[in-house]
């Protein structure tokens, strides 16, 4: 077997007949596979074992020899080598066929490879291969023409009128003569001379024979190959035969489909040596050529060949292609030993990196480890007395489990891996039971739930294995999430309330206005019930000495609860006291406003203070991200265990509960809803008189019936009683919102019909008082259009990420610095008045381009090459800063991937991103990950005209990224200048737009009913658009340059999920247009030896430059293509993982003929061919790590302890 680690990349091409017969290990000449009463395998049959290798290890087939001794050596008497029966698996043999045939990938594809090499039609070429056609191959002196095609008449025919002085023949022979009779070089100089004069499609077809040709020539694979003479056989362990328990066999298809071929070819071989009559030689012919068609590929032309039950039989190309092909099962992903699964568990007293591992499955899990173990302590004798006491589960067992497991993380991992969140690595404890615990706060990061949901469990065995677990993979590394930056380890439900509750504040408790001394002597009070922990008391400020207070602030007392004192008691030591959840009390400190001046009295002031609000859900994750920024990973997996043990104490002590009488009818509701009617009633009148259209009517009532839903929703929240406990846990962020509640105690409001638009009947009744039976019956077409919409979105979101991430994979974080001079300038984006994306977002974590100047002083606030941290984002906006140039992804220039500078900083871990950093997989994940939140559905407005539907959620995310033309399009100017005038034209409902340029005018015509954009007399410039609705991103890359569309582009996409309330980073969105960018195609080829219309790499076109302005010669130009995703993953240049995408026939065809050589340089490519990947510690730069000798000084113990003892003494 060859190593993988020791070649650098990885060719394809065809196969040549010599080439398939060297690596044969003989011909299989019968269709046999196994004799039924011996089962072993036939002579010279598919399985014969002196072709493939013995079936038995070390055994030949007659057992003259047995043994590995005889390893090596071929019997005398049964001709089978002794060797490893692995063999089996990799040796092949071959079939000499008794006539040429075509190879159907090569002659059926689109676009056809022999039809553009032979410049005929795939039809033709149909009709001689499969015998109808006769095709002239050589004229002679007759008026024929070379190529020609001859029915049967027409043959005989001109055969009785020139005799022998032509040639024409049928069949793959024929197709296989032209092959070789093409001049590849002349063929080629002829079409570049064409190309010069030739337009059309006689250009395009010329362009496309050229780029064929030019393949061939430049990979030395010759056109005749398409045609075969011998074809290969697989090795017989990878199409097996099993036999079943009832004596009959399973067996692949494909030994049915070589059975075919070798029973037709033994049939021809045969009729030609009877020299039977040459059309039922012509009919076996063509059923050889069926049969290798189905063979290769089965059903690609006419019927397939089905198996028993009218079945098609799976042929080569079927066990390359889709989800269960040989790249996607096997090779990208394979099931792996050591794995486990389990419904999950929740396990509070766990601590952040911990879990809780059955026993039974411990003991599977781990069982060479405890095995070795045994044997290493002298408790079993051997291996298989160690296997012994495990099965029988020992009392010595369970001793070396705890052992075996201490500080052996395992990876705990839950469908679907949406991002790298969804495998982390833990250290697990041995629980009871049969589920795995888990942590409750990895549950968001996972999405999990316990309602039944399962893990899988998996073991790293090696060390390295291990210390990548510990080091990168712990959870406690998770803290932040890699979309957005933020806090994903965040509490939730019963934290969040037991926070909330204990840090609410109340007026006139039981010891209001109680001083104490320090938090100890008021837990006291607490616990023997004479303050409560929302009574607001005093305690003296010098309790807290590490604690950052002003000088001023020391001497006093500081007016608090004891719920917050005890809370405080979990923060680090030195972080500021948290006395209201405020950003600037975690900056700054505690307020002045909370402390008593000197002989205050404490009742008076309690009297006027106004009551804090409790800690919410919000707050206490931006507590977790302050505490992550100071302190880093192991102060906040601590704390994070503090507020999570709190939170559960406290919930559990508050009795927090609902019941019916948590929720109060509104008095107000009545009267709301009848004001409504008497305004829809109104409003139907109107339309009845013709003063309104339809769909004004329509808007109008939508709009009453949600005005009175609202106005029923304020006044429910205006009744609210703070301690009712629905309205606790809504406003903690626990569970539930303010909408939850409209539906329990106001109204429902209106519903969406089936095909989304919403209906005028709105559901006036509540859960709590019940729906009337047509309200019930409306309400269920949304509840059963969301259980189908999330099974859609599930689907497609899915589907988006893989696409997403087969088009990036390759991108890797590979050196510190590209040296670009370019820069992005970016702004705040904004849609009309409405804010998408502050400028603080969208500069924070980025490297400038240029320095940064406070707009009024000009003093520099941030200089060139710096990266702008919370603390200087913030001070660039509030320098009223509106413009930043910040280094880019687009306009990074490392190949293949982006450089530390461009990318900025790892939003997951808050530092500068490391080299090896796999960016392209992270940012499409982030944006794939929340694609399910995203709605489905366009949003329907009811048929408002000149409203058009705006195509928004995950549609209009595929829309971007495929680059395909949006729905409602706008028009965009060609020219830079002043809008004239806009004409409206009512007989055709149009409007005319004039602009004048400076150079040209230009007049662009719009229906009556679009929303425009631009007024007359406003300046606007090129590719700005004219009227509302998305730009099409291949029209702007014309009249624009490529930043303006990577721009456009990437302010699209976060519209989208800003409205969405989903935080997602420019730098991701940023590497997946550069993703789409990244082709150019060739308009003139100058001196280079690029042709035309070609699509390549941005980067091989300026080497190509490069060389030819070197020599002096005249450099190609091309213009800028902006590819989808789809097209852009198939367009990558390795062949592995573009063929492991979509598309695999196709793209290896294409590759063979061209000779493809896969770089290696993606993720894809080397997973598949099991490679360590060329990212994170599998980067070259990491791998050639040599350790260093270094001299260490002898020391002794006592020398330390006598060290040690020294220190004590000081201290």
């Amino acid at each position: 077997m060859i190593d993988v680690n020791k070649f650098e990349s990885m060719q394809i091409g065809l196969a040549s007949p010599d080439k398939i017969r060297s690596w044969s290990y003989g011909e299989v000449k019968k269709p046999e596979t196994i004799n039924y009463r011996t089962l072993k395998p036939e002579k010279q049959g598919l399985f014969d074992e002196r072709i493939f290798g013995p079936t038995k290890d070390y055994e030949c087939a007659c057992g003259k020899y047995k043994r590995i001794r005889y390893k090596g050596r071929v019997c005398d008497r049964c001709g089978v080598e002794v060797t490893s029966a692995k063999v089996r698996r990799e040796r092949m043999g071959h079939i000499e066929l008794a006539a040429p045939v075509s190879h159907i990938w090569y002659f059926k594809g689109i676009p056809s490879r022999m039809g553009l090499v032979l410049d005929m039609s795939p039809r033709s070429l149909e009709e001689v291969i499969y015998f109808a056609s006769y095709v002239v191959l050589d004229p002679g002196d007759t008026p024929l023409e070379k190529k020609q095609l001859l029915t049967e008449a027409e043959y005989r025919d001109k055969k009785a009128e020139y005799g022998d002085r032509f040639k024409a023949e049928m069949g793959a022979a024929a197709i296989q003569k032209l092959l070789a009779d093409v001049d590849l070089e002349k063929e080629a100089a002829e079409l570049k001379e064409e190309l010069k004069e030739a337009t059309g499609q006689k250009r395009t077809r010329a362009i496309r024979r050229l780029d064929i040709l030019e393949a061939f020539i430049k990979s030395g694979n010759k056109p005749e190959w398409m045609v075969m003479d011998v074809i290969p056989v697989m090795p017989p362990d990878l199409r097996p035969m099993v036999q079943l328990e009832g004596g009959r066999f399973a067996t692949s298809d494909l030994n049915d489909l070589y059975r075919r071929v070798i029973n037709r070819n033994n049939r021809l071989k045969r009729l030609l040596k009877l020299q039977a009559p040459g059309i039922i030689v012509q009919n076996e012919k063509r059923m050889l050529q069926e049969a290798v068609d189905a063979l290769i590929d089965n059903g690609r032309r006419g019927r397939p060949v089905a198996g028993p039950g009218n079945r098609p039989l799976k042929s080569l190309s079927h066990l390359l292609k889709g989800k269960q092909g040989r790249f996607r099962q096997n090779l990208l992903g394979k099931r792996v030993d050591y794995s486990g699964r389990s419904v999950i568990d929740v396990g509070p007293s766990l601590k952040l990196n911990q879990m809780g591992l059955p026993v039974p499955m411990a003991l599977e899990l781990f069982k060479p480890f405890i095995m070795h173990e045994l044997v290493k302590r002298g408790l079993s004798a051997n291996v298989k007395s160690a296997k012994r006491k495990i099965d029988r589960s020992d009392d010595d067992v369970f001793d070396v489990l705890e052992d075996v497991i201490k500080e052996h993380p395992v990876l705990l991992n839950r469908a679907p891996t949406l991002h790298r969140l969804g495998i982390q690595a833990f250290e697990p404890i041995l629980v009871s039971g049969k589920s795995m615990r888990l942590h409750p706060l990895v549950c968001s990061a996972y999405n999990a739930d316990f309602d039944g949901d399962q893990m899988a469990i998996h073991v790293p065995l090696s060390d390295e294995a291990q210390a990548e677990a510990r080091l990168l993979m712990l959870a406690a590394h998770h803290i932040l999430s890699p979309r957005d930056g933020e806090p994903i380890v965040s509490p939730s439900q019963d934290m969040v309330i037991g926070n909330y509750y204990m840090t609410t504040e109340d007026k006139g408790r039981e010891g209001e206005g109680m001083i104490f001394k320090d938090t100890d002597e008021a837990e006291l009070a607490y616990r023997n019930d004479y303050v409560s922990l929302q009574t607001r008391v005093g305690v003296q400020v010098s309790a807290f000495p590490e604690k950052p207070f002003t000088d001023d602030q020391r001497g006093k007392i500081m007016v608090t609860t004891v719920g917050k004192l005890l809370f405080n008691r979990i923060m680090p030591k030195d972080f500021a006291y948290i006395n209201e959840p405020t950003d600037a009390n975690i900056q700054n400190g505690v307020d002045d406003r909370f402390f008593l001046e000197p002989g205050q009295d404490i009742h008076e002031y309690l009297e006027n203070a106004p009551l804090v609000p409790p800690f919410k859900k919000g707050f206490l994750s931006d507590l977790i991200a302050e505490v992550y920024k100071r302190y880093k990973v192991t102060k906040t997996s601590q704390f994070l265990d503090r507020i999570k043990d709190l939170g559960y104490y406290e919930s559990t002590i508050s009795g927090l509960t609902t019941a019916m009488s948590d929720i109060h009818d509104l008095p107000e509701k009545p009267e709301i809803l009848d004001k409504a009617q008497k305004q829809v009633t109104l409003i139907t009148k109107q339309f009845r008189r013709g003063l309104i259209t339809d769909d004004e009517r329509y808007e109008r009532v939508i709009g009453a019936w949600n005005d009175a839903k609202d106005e029923v929703q304020n006044k429910l929240i205006e009744h609210m009683d703070i301690h009712n406990p629905i309205n606790m846990m809504s406003d903690s962020g626990a569970r539930g919102n303010i909408s939850n509640f409209t539906q329990l105690a106001g109204m429902r409001g209106l519903m969406a019909s089936p095909n989304g638009k919403i209906m005028e009947l709105p559901v006036k009744s509540n859960f709590y008082e019940g729906l009337s039976v047509l309200e019930m019956f409306i309400s269920s077409h949304g509840a059963r259009k969301g259980m189908t919409d999330t099974a859609l979105k599930t689907a497609n979101s899915g589907y988006l990420t893989r696409r997403l991430v087969d088009v990036a994979q390759d991108v890797v974080v590979r050196e510190k610095d590209c040296g670009t001079d370019r820069g992005l300038e970016v702004t705040a984006i904004t849609n009309g008045n409405e804010m998408i994306e502050p400028l603080y977002d969208r500069i924070m974590g980025r490297y400038t381009m240029k320095s940064v100047f406070d707009p009024k002083t000009g003093e520099k606030i941030v200089g060139k090459n710096v990266l702008i941290d919370e603390e200087m984002a913030q001070k660039i906006v509030d320098a009223g800063v509106k413009k930043v140039t910040i280094r880019s992804a687009f306009t990074c220039n490392t190949e293949h991937g982006v450089c530390e500078r461009c990318y900025g900083r790892n939003a997951a871990t808050g530092d500068r991103v490391e080299a090896g950093e796999a960016v392209g997989t992270v940012a499409a994940q982030s944006i794939g990950e929340p694609g399910t939140q995203l709605t489905l559905r366009n949003f329907h407005t009811g048929g408002v005209a000149g409203n058009d539907d705006i195509t928004q959620g995950l549609p209009r995310i595929q829309e971007i990224v495929e680059a395909r033309n949006p729905k409602g399009r706008a028009t965009i100017t060609e020219v830079t200048g002043e809008v004239v005038s806009i004409e409206e034209n009512p007989a055709e409902r149009t409007k005319d737009i004039t602009i004048k340029g400076e150079t040209d005018t230009r007049t662009y015509t719009l229906p009556i009913t679009a929303r425009m954009k631009v007024a007359e007399g406003d300046f606007i410039h090129r590719g700005a658009p004219l009227n509302e609705g998305s730009i099409d991103p291949k029209e702007l890359i014309q009249v624009r340059d490529v930043l303006s569309t990577e721009t456009y582009l990437l302010s699209q996409v976060q519209g989208v999920y800003r409205m969405q309330g989903i935080d997602l980073l420019d730098k991701h969105v940023e590497i997946m247009i550069r993703q789409m960018m990244r082709k150019v195609r060739v308009m003139d080829p100058g001196d280079t030896d690029l042709l035309p219309g070609q699509l390549m790499d941005i980067s091989q076109f300026r080497d190509a430059n490069k060389d030819t302005l070197v020599a002096g010669n005249i450099p190609a130009t091309a213009r800028p293509v902006i590819l989808g995703i789809t097209k852009a993953a198939l367009e990558t240049n390795s062949f592995l993982s573009a063929a492991s995408f979509q598309e695999t026939t196709r793209v290896l065809t294409d590759a063979a003929i061209r000779g493809k050589n896969d770089p290696l340089v993606g993720l894809k490519e080397n997973v598949i061919i099991g490679k360590i990947i060329p990212a994170g510690t599998g980067m070259s730069a990491y791998r050639n790590i040599k350790p260093k000798e270094v001299s260490v000084a002898a020391y002794s113990i006592k020398d330390i302890e006598a060290k040690l003892k020294e220190e004590d003494k000081q201290n």
